[in-house]
């Protein structure tokens, strides 16, 4: 064995006792159908097990018949009982920006007034600083190209420079999010611009401006001149409120509620939500159809030729093509079947920013792919609901129109998501009963202890 390993090593030690863990730890796939367990928490339709109630959001994309079946329809989200759709047109009529407002209605339950919302917008604004030294003595130490780690252990930093930051009475937990949802921005964006700086750019490290949106902020504080145009600002800010909330079964936001279901702190709670967001199954989807354009337009040469773009669908699902995972990415979600509505609201504006981009070739290639890749896929797979484009599919083409990294992809959708788990952490914490414990069957054998020297 190695006396000064580095600390990443995968020594013949470790391969071993990974082959051992591996080869002890398999569990007969016939056994979850045997003793009925409900994989993912969903039942063989890929119906969601019911764990909770909620009155945050919620997600309708069936209806039921007089008969009591049910069946596909146009997909629809609420946030507190209003339709995501009239929220994002309400501002948009209005000249404004909706995050804001979007994440007072998920946290207080009811739209706010004028006077409200002037009243919250000031108040993220207050709290949109850091402690001081934060960004020498946490970000700039130890910068990693992985931001979503590097948020998350922010994050944690700073519980330190809380002296209340284990007191879960709802004001201070209130307190504590609002500030989480303000400063989101500026330790996702620095967390970018350290790890830039340590590979050899320069540093830019701009000061929040408390007038302006989060939307407005993150491109304030990303680019070096700082400037953005109104219509990138709202089509931001429109990504933005359709991330905020996704009703209470995904995978973040369940851990939010399983989480504060311990009494554990607000800061060790956003950080376990951001370890779940940060899976490529959850957040960083879009992150994927992004690369898998990237090789369908190095691969296909006539992006016009239905053809050529049909083979190369098939290539990606025979696991022939990009990744080799036998996956169109950005296409189907765990609920909707027929549309996803935050695709749809997203697909008008992404044309619009296209044409200022002067990058209409590529949406119409994007709109070519979302309507040959659910034919290519249901004449190829059994599937037991439609399958439509859903947010990740032009989310990611509009942050590459916006010029964002792809390192900021998934920490823009926790900027978002936090609104939502903070009204989550809120719900639970008014209405915790018991520590959140599922059952798990024991389908193992028992044996005899056997001492050290007669093993």
């Amino acid at each position: 064995m190695a006396s000064n390993p580095n600390y990443c090593d995968l020594i013949p030690e470790v391969r071993a006792l990974s082959a051992d863990a591996r080869k002890h730890s398999r569990i007969n796939a016939g056994d979850y159908e045997k003793y009925d367990v409900k994989r993912g928490l969903r039942d063989l339709n890929g119906k969601g097990v019911l764990a909770g109630l909620t009155e945050i959001s919620d997600i309708h994309a069936k209806d039921k018949l007089p008969d009591g079946t049910e069946v596909p329809c146009e997909g629809k989200l609420y946030f507190r009982g209003v339709d995501v759709e009239e929220l994002v047109a309400g501002s948009l009529k209005e000249g404004r920006f909706g995050f804001e407002e979007s994440a007072y209605l998920l946290m207080m339950g009811h739209l706010p007034d004028s006077r409200e919302l002037e009243e919250f917008r000031k108040l993220l604004g207050y709290y949109r600083s850091l402690p001081n030294n934060f960004v020498r003595d946490v970000i700039l130490k130890a910068p990693s190209g992985d931001i979503m780690n590097s948020l998350a252990r922010s994050v944690l930093n700073l519980a330190a420079y809380d002296d209340r930051a284990d007191d879960i009475s709802l004001p201070n937990v209130t307190r504590q999010c609002l500030q989480l949802i303000s400063v989101f921005p500026l330790l996702s964006v620095y967390g970018y611009q350290a790890y830039q700086y340590k590979g050899g750019s320069s540093l830019y490290i701009h000061a929040p401006r408390p007038e302006l949106s989060t939307a407005e902020n993150i491109l304030h504080l990303l680019r070096p001149d700082s400037k953005y145009s109104y219509w990138e600002a709202h089509v931001l800010d429109i990504c933005l409120i359709l991330h905020a909330e996704h009703g209470g079964g995904n995978n973040s936001t369940f851990t939010t509620h399983v989480v504060t279901s311990s009494g554990t702190d607000t800061y060790s709670c956003m950080a376990a939500a951001l370890a779940s967001l940060k899976g490529p199954r959850h957040g960083g989807a879009n992150i994927k159809v992004v690369r898998m354009f990237e090789d369908l337009k190095k691969q296909v040469r006539d992006w016009k030729d239905e053809d050529e773009v049909r083979r190369y669908l098939q290539a990606l699902l025979d696991k022939k093509a990009f990744d080799k995972a036998g996956l169109i990415y950005g296409m189907g979600h765990a609920v909707y079947s027929i549309s996803d509505p935050r695709a749809n609201l997203l697909r008008a504006f992404v044309e619009k920013l296209s044409s200022e981009k002067g990058r209409e070739e590529e949406y119409q290639l994007y709109s070519l792919v979302e309507r040959l890749g659910p034919e290519v896929i249901s004449g190829e797979r059994k599937m037991y609901k439609g399958v439509s484009a859903n947010v990740d599919f032009y989310s990611g083409f509009v942050y590459h129109m916006l010029d964002l990294p792809l390192e900021l992809y998934t920490p823009i959708f926790a900027i978002a998501r936090i609104a939502g788990w903070s009204a989550h952490r809120i719900e639970e914490l008014i209405n915790m009963g018991k520590i959140i414990r599922p059952a798990y069957q024991y389908v193992g054998n028992h044996r005899e202890y056997r001492p050290l020297s007669e093993r």
